[in-house]
C-alpha cells in the first residue's frame, strides 16, 4: 500500500469516525420518547446518565449502548476493512467517533463527556485494553462511588497499561489524546473533586457522562 492511499484511509477513518460519534443518541432517544430536550434537563448533557435524570432507565441504557457502539462500529468498520493498518487505524477511527461525540458539529460543539464512546473504541479497536478499562472503572467505582473519578483515574491508567501490553508509540499518542479530551471533558467533575462537592453515585446530583 503506498503512501497516498495510506494517508487517504487515515483521513476517511477520521471523518467517518467523527461522523458516526457526533449522532447525539442522547437527544435523538428524548426527543422520540417525548420528553423533550436532554439538553434542558439535569446538566444539559446529552450522556446515559442525564438521560437517567429523566426517570427512564430503558432509555440511558439504549443511550449508553449506542453512544458505545458508534464508537465500536467505527473502529471495527476500518478494522475489517483494511487489516494490515490494524489496530492503529481502528484506534483512529473510534478515538475520531469519541471526538465527535464531545464535540459534535450539529450541536454546536457542545457534546457529552466520552465515557461510553471510550468503553466502545477500546472494546472494538484494543479489546484487552477494554476489558482493563471496564474492571479499573467498576473497581474505582465501588471504592470510591464516585463516576467521574473511576472515569479520569481509567483514562489516566489506559495508556500506562497500553504500553506496558506493548501497544506502538503511535496507539499510545492517541490514547493520550484522548485522555486529555476526558480531563478536558470532565473539568467541572474535577473542580468538585478537589472542593469535596462532587456527588456520589446514586445521589441526587449524579453528574451525566
Amino acid at each position: 500500500m503506498d503512501g497516498s492511499t495510506s494517508s487517504l484511509l487515515y483521513l476517511s477513518a477520521v471523518i467517518v469516525g467523527y461522523l458516526l460519534g457526533s449522532i447525539p443518541f442522547g437527544l435523538v432517544i428524548i426527543r422520540m420518547a417525548g420528553l423533550g430536550d436532554i439538553r434542558t434537563i439535569g446538566s444539559g448533557n446529552i450522556g446515559a446518565t442525564n438521560v437517567l435524570r429523566t426517570g427512564r432507565k430503558d432509555l440511558a441504557a439504549a443511550t449508553f449502548l449506542l453512544d458505545s457502539g458508534k464508537a465500536g462500529l467505527a473502529a471495527l468498520i476500518f478494522m475489517f476493512a483494511v487489516s494490515s493498518l490494524n489496530p492503529p487505524i481502528a484506534l483512529l477511527a473510534g478515538a475520531s467517533a469519541l471526538i465527535g461525540h464531545c464535540f459534535p458539529i450539529w450541536l454546536g460543539f457542545k457534546g457529552g463527556k466520552g465515557v461510553a464512546t471510550y468503553a466502545g473504541l477500546l472494546f472494538a479497536g484494543a479489546w484487552p485494553l477494554g476489558i482493563f478499562a471496564a474492571i479499573s472503572w467498576l473497581s474505582i467505582a465501588f471504592l470510591f462511588r464516585r463516576s467521574s473519578l473511576a472515569a479520569l483515574a481509567t483514562a489516566v491508567l489506559v495508556p500506562i497499561v497500553g504500553w506496558a501490553l506493548g501497544y506502538t508509540g503511535t496507539e499510545i499518542c492517541i490514547l493520550l489524546i484522548l485522555t486529555l479530551v476526558v480531563f478536558w471533558r470532565h473539568k467541572e467533575n474535577i473542580k468538585r473533586l478537589l472542593d469535596g462537592t462532587e456527588p456520589k453515585i446514586g445521589g441526587k446530583k449524579s453528574e451525566a457522562k
